[in-house]
């Protein structure tokens, strides 16, 4: 999980980064666990554009996550770690004795051949790999794969380098704070995986060009005083002329830069304890 330097023989190489990938086993992934991924360009089911710049990037296949961990009380073997073009985090292969294979996302320190479980048995040891419901799982320890409601599957902390502690239990759900820096509760029973998720170098990655944010399906982001005023409401003016407002909108007039989007009254109000900083 090194990151590998270029020396300057091109002005995109200068300050190019990019991981080494020493710690991927595997060249090609598991057949039976791919999926066709099609591309939507941003748009919505009836064609409009709802996601603006995207488009284009590399053909891709989608690799089927187990974020429910449900095989439970089966020990899984560590077949291999590989890379995975839809996330940031490395993904591992892990086998059950009846042969079933399926995809993880592969925690800090998880090697090749280490054994794996899943379980709501309190004598399951706290390990990275292991999954369990957070009434097993010890205060103040890292977790990753965090599920929000029971049986839902883990939904949040599932980046590279990213992870979650247990700060404290009490009643029915304990205080999680997130990588955000929100503490937030979570019920007992919500499954979660010990452990950071790997590659942990990743937030050290420099594209260097873009070329690399057009293989990866981003394209160029037109800034909104380079436009015409039909286009944008900072667009027009003579020369190099600036927004002109004193409160920078959005293209369609709605207040940006530091304006607050969430709802007055969200679902999840009730389980934030403290908000992120």
């Amino acid at each position: 999980m090194a990151i590998r330097r270029y020396k300057p023989t091109t002005p995109s190489l200068r300050y190019m980064t990019r991981s080494k990938f020493d710690d991927i086993t595997r060249d090609k992934p598991e057949e039976s666990l791919l999926r066709p991924l099609k591309k939507s360009g941003g748009r919505n089911c009836h064609g409009r554009t709802t996601a603006r710049y995207r488009g284009g990037g590399h053909k891709r296949m989608y690799r089927i996550i187990d974020f429910k961990r449900n095989r439970k009380d089966a020990l899984a073997s560590v077949v291999s770690i590989e890379y995975d073009p839809n996330r940031s985090s490395r993904i591992a292969l892990v086998e059950y004795p009846d042969k079933e294979k399926r995809y993880i996302i592969a925690p800090l320190g998880l090697k090749v051949g280490d054994k794996i479980i899943s379980g709501d048995n309190p004598e399951i040891e706290i390990k990275p790999g292991n999954s369990m419901p957070i009434k097993n799982i010890p205060s103040g320890t890292l977790i990753h794969n965090i599920e929000l409601f029971p049986g839902q599957g883990g939904k949040i902390v599932r980046g590279a380098g990213t992870s979650a502690q247990i700060m404290a239990k009490e009643g029915k759900s304990a205080h999680i704070r997130l990588p955000s820096g929100e503490v937030r509760l979570i019920k007992m029973a919500c499954y979660a995986t010990i452990g950071q998720v790997g590659n942990i170098s990743h937030e050290a990655e420099v594209m260097g060009k873009a070329g690399k944010s057009r293989w990866l399906g981003r394209r160029p982001h037109v800034r909104g005083v380079a436009m015409n005023p039909v286009d944008h409401p900072h667009g027009g003016g003579e020369g190099k002329a600036g927004q002109g407002n004193p409160h920078p909108v959005t293209p369609w007039g709605k207040p940006t830069k530091g304006f607050k989007t969430r709802k007055k009254v969200k679902y999840s109000d009730q389980y934030i304890v403290r908000r992120r900083k």
